[in-house]
């Protein structure tokens, strides 16, 4: 039964029990009653549902996990967003692993630091004293990045750093009487820079980014700054972040800080780069902290025909950093798995590693191997993400001899903290903030793994939220977000489809994983997400699990370029919403200029200027398929994107076949909670809209609901095939 069923029936059994008080309303009043009170019910705000965007806005996160010298205490960090101040407040506690006591907030983490491209929240990593008494950690308070410790009493927190530049690292003494940090340009200088590219005029050249404003058009460590490119692809910072690391030392009884001779600098941790040049290119390395073995993930020696990588990895151990014959894991588990995080277990012969199973969804596992005796042993066998972070799943999780803490995470379950101990691999919550919604979500959306395969017999799985249909001979209508479907989705990945929300509200939503290899080839790479689509579509809607001929679509970054590739060649969705853009000759004109964007392009879209390859332009750009976009499209862009994406938006506004909105001080993942919760409110409105026939009477939304009616009545008009051909 649906909760609209439910209502009905409390309802309907309400009208009945005052019938006698009442005299006898008669069954045509009583019906108006009942479906009076239906209409008010429906119209009530997106606030009284059970899995509303804001709650899922308000997940409080979990990362960062380290355990103290003794085991005895785990110190993580809290992230949670704030509406009322448009920011994120992040808390470090210490909690006992044997759970004896609720955690112990030991002080403010500072507004989180960001990836400036991405818009991602950074590691936090933190290190506790040989004492256990300190927890030193690196955050932005008071306008400067800094090194804080705080006491792991409770007792008081204190900025050890007071540096004219932002803190870039930190080295914590052996000791633990000395901390070595490291810092660039000053503040100062980055601001004097900014003021002389304004006064002189900014020279364009590779670094400038075209798409952004050139002065202080983006959020950078939370002030409005200048930006510019750093060379790899899209990877932005601010003006002299190439500047040189300065390292500099600071006694933590004096508090005096001065420089660090360069050749008393931390030496770096190893890379692929520091190993035997005859080795293969190692993908990740662990070092144990008390000998000189390694371990490694080199790549799989085999690599289909078009791939781009080795699907998987190989787990080996080298003796040192000199030796290019590597021991390999032979153990079952370490064959032909997706291997990510590698660390070894303190005072052991055993590196534990965890792998990703796509046949499962993605769900992550933890094994032990021994690399003296070669045996293999499951430690973890997880449902969805089991590592240090929400936010970035290839964190690995804390380690100590007897204990791993980790945050896990699945489709419908927010996360949580747990211990496990590794000599029995016992599981235990040790902390779960959010375990309400985990009880609402249960009951109200929960999600189901499903597999499928398309024609050409390619297995997808995806994360199936079912509405509760209340009429079994109308089945509910299906919204379908494509890319990845990692940990807690909220909203698949970006977080702007809030699918939970969409399932209360009777549109059944799926976060589709893309099949783990990476094609070269950009024809094959995208349409395995129209052939992902089409195939489930069918399949759910002969099961009579989903209208199939009313589809919702949405995705970010490839999902985005997936979701526009599908409009142009199929007709199975209904409706749109993109978050990033697509090529686009303006998109190569503004980047044109870097040599790692152009050498790029050609190896992963086959594309060089518009003049030079112009069938492959024809063939993939957006720009090139507005007759073929058909189903109306709902642009939800940050502002240092959307100008790239100009080429094809504006003719299909233009067209009635688009809405467009866009935030400022954006990134290609948006941050700022009340930008978040304005995507997802909209988001669901845009597909109940579409897919239901539904419009929210809030009297805020008139004016986009009058834009999305305008656009209806222009696509019901004999008119609107005349005015697409003619680009009108």
């Amino acid at each position: 039964m649906s909760w609209l069923d439910r209502l009905a029936a409390r309802t309907a059994g309400r009208v009945r029990a005052c019938r006698g008080h009442l005299g006898g309303i008669g069954e045509r009043h009583g019906r108006r009653v009942l479906m009076l009170a239906l209409a008010m019910f429906v119209a009530m705000p997106v606030s009284a549902q059970v899995i509303s965007p804001r709650r899922l806005l308000e997940v409080t996160d979990l990362g960062n996990p380290v355990i103290s010298p003794d085991g005895a205490y785990v110190a993580f960090r809290t992230e949670k967003a704030s509406l009322a101040r448009n920011t994120y407040d992040t808390a470090w506690y210490v909690q006992r692993l044997d759970a004896t006591a609720p955690p112990l907030r030991i002080a403010d983490g500072g507004a989180p630091l960001r990836e400036y491209v991405s818009g991602l929240v950074l590691p936090s990593p933190a290190e506790w004293s040989p004492d256990g008494h300190w927890l030193y950690y690196r955050a932005r308070l008071n306008g400067r990045v800094a090194v804080w410790r705080a006491a792991a009493d409770g007792s008081g927190a204190q900025e050890i750093t007071s540096d004219a530049a932002d803190v870039r690292d930190f080295v914590l003494g052996e000791r633990g009487l000395t901390l070595t940090y490291s810092v660039g340009a000053t503040r100062s200088e980055v601001l004097a820079a900014e003021e002389q590219d304004y006064n002189q005029g900014v020279h364009i050249d590779e670094s400038v980014v075209l798409a952004a404003g050139l002065f202080r058009s983006s959020k950078i460590d939370g002030r409005a700054a200048t930006q510019q490119f750093l060379g790899d692809w899209f990877s932005t910072g601010p003006l002299l972040a190439k500047a040189p690391d300065r390292w500099k030392v600071v006694d933590l009884q004096t508090g005096i800080a001065k420089d660090l001779p360069k050749a008393d600098k931390p030496p770096h941790p190893l890379t692929a780069a520091d190993l035997p040049a005859d080795l293969p290119a190692a993908r990740k390395i662990a070092q144990t902290p008390h000998d000189s073995r390694i371990a490694v993930l080199l790549p799989g020696k085999h690599k289909a025909k078009g791939q781009l990588l080795s699907l998987y990895v190989d787990l080996a151990v080298l003796p040192n950093r000199h030796s290019s014959h590597p021991v390999f894991c032979t153990g079952e588990p370490c064959h032909e798995k997706h291997i990510g995080d590698i660390q070894w277990r303190p005072g052991s012969d055993e590196v534990l590693f965890t792998v990703t199973d796509y046949d499962k969804g993605r769900a992550q596992s933890i094994y032990g191997w021994n690399v003296r005796t070669g045996v293999v042993r499951p430690i973890v066998m997880a449902e969805g993400l089991f590592s240090g972070s929400q936010r970035y799943w290839d964190i690995p999780c804390a380690v100590s001899t007897a204990s791993l803490v980790c945050v896990a995470a699945a489709a419908d379950h927010p996360p949580r903290l747990e211990v496990v101990d590794l000599r029995s691999t016992r599981r235990r919550i040790l902390f779960a903030p959010n375990r309400r919604l985990d009880l609402d979500m249960a009951a109200t959306a929960p999600a189901e793994l499903i597999r499928w395969k398309d024609e050409q017999g390619r297995e997808f799985t995806g994360q199936l939220f079912q509405a509760r249909a209340s009429d079994a001979r109308h089945p509910p209508p299906l919204f379908v977000t494509f890319y990845t479907c990692d940990g807690f989705l909220r909203g698949g990945l970006g977080d702007e489809w809030p699918l939970a929300t969409l399932a209360e509200q009777g549109i059944s939503a799926l976060c589709i994983n893309a099949i783990p290899e990476f094609r070269i080839d950009f024809v094959a790479r995208h349409d395995q997400g129209r052939a992902a689509v089409e195939s489930v579509v069918k399949r759910l809607a002969a099961k009579g699990r989903i209208d199939g001929s009313r589809v919702g679509m949405g995705g970010l970054s490839y999902g985005s370029e997936v979701t526009l590739w599908t409009l142009a060649h199929s007709d199975v969705v209904t409706a749109a919403s993109v978050s990033s853009i697509s090529p686009t000759p303006t998109y190569y004109l503004l980047n044109s200029l870097r040599p790692a964007f152009r050498s790029n392009l050609r190896k992963l879209w086959q594309l060089g200027a518009p003049a030079e390859t112009p069938a492959q332009w024809r063939k993939i750009s957006p720009v090139y398929h507005l007759d073929r976009l058909r189903a109306p499209i709902l642009f939800q862009m940050p502002e240092q994107e959307y100008r790239m994406a100009l080429d094809y938006a504006l003719p299909l506004i233009r067209r009635h076949k688009a809405d467009a909105y866009v935030f400022p001080d954006e990134a290609h993942i948006k941050f700022q909670p009340r930008h978040k919760l304005a995507v997802y409110e909209r988001n669901v409105d845009w597909f109940r809209f579409w897919l239901q026939g539904y419009e929210d009477p809030a009297p805020a939304k008139a004016d986009q609901y009058r834009v999305w009616r305008e656009m209806k009545r222009a696509d019901s008009t004999p008119q609107a095939d005349a005015r697409a051909a003619d680009g009108s």
